[in-house]
């Protein structure tokens, strides 16, 4: 039987796919390609949270929106203590108030 790791506020619980399918717990989603232009220390700092998380980036990016658009917190206070040292690893300042005016530099 396959296994599926779910997270949620930082506790990991592991349950098969039948199980999920039982309880009628998935839902059927259809996925498509993206290429998604990120600032680089910004996804420096995903990709390594996303490996500390054990998922993939767009599992947590998906888990990011999915809890943005209910205006839910994505994150336990543990996992939020992860990220400032991942952001202190890769020297990522960046803040809420910077995503408005981001511009690229000349390449």
């Amino acid at each position: 039987m396959l296994g599926c790791k779910y997270w949620y506020l930082d506790t990991k619980i592991e349950i098969t796919y039948n199980a999920l399918r039982k309880e009628g717990a998935m839902k059927s989603v259809t996925r498509v390609q993206t290429g998604l232009r990120l600032e680089a220390r910004l996804l420096k700092t995903m990709k390594a949270l996303a490996e500390y998380l054990d998922i993939s980036v767009a599992e947590l990016v998906e888990g990011m929106a999915l809890h943005a658009f209910e205006g839910k917190a994505p994150f336990s206070e543990e996992t939020l203590g992860k990220i400032e040292a991942l952001r202190a690893v890769y020297g990522l300042d960046l803040t809420a108030a910077d995503s408005h005016s981001l511009t690229e530099d000349p390449q």
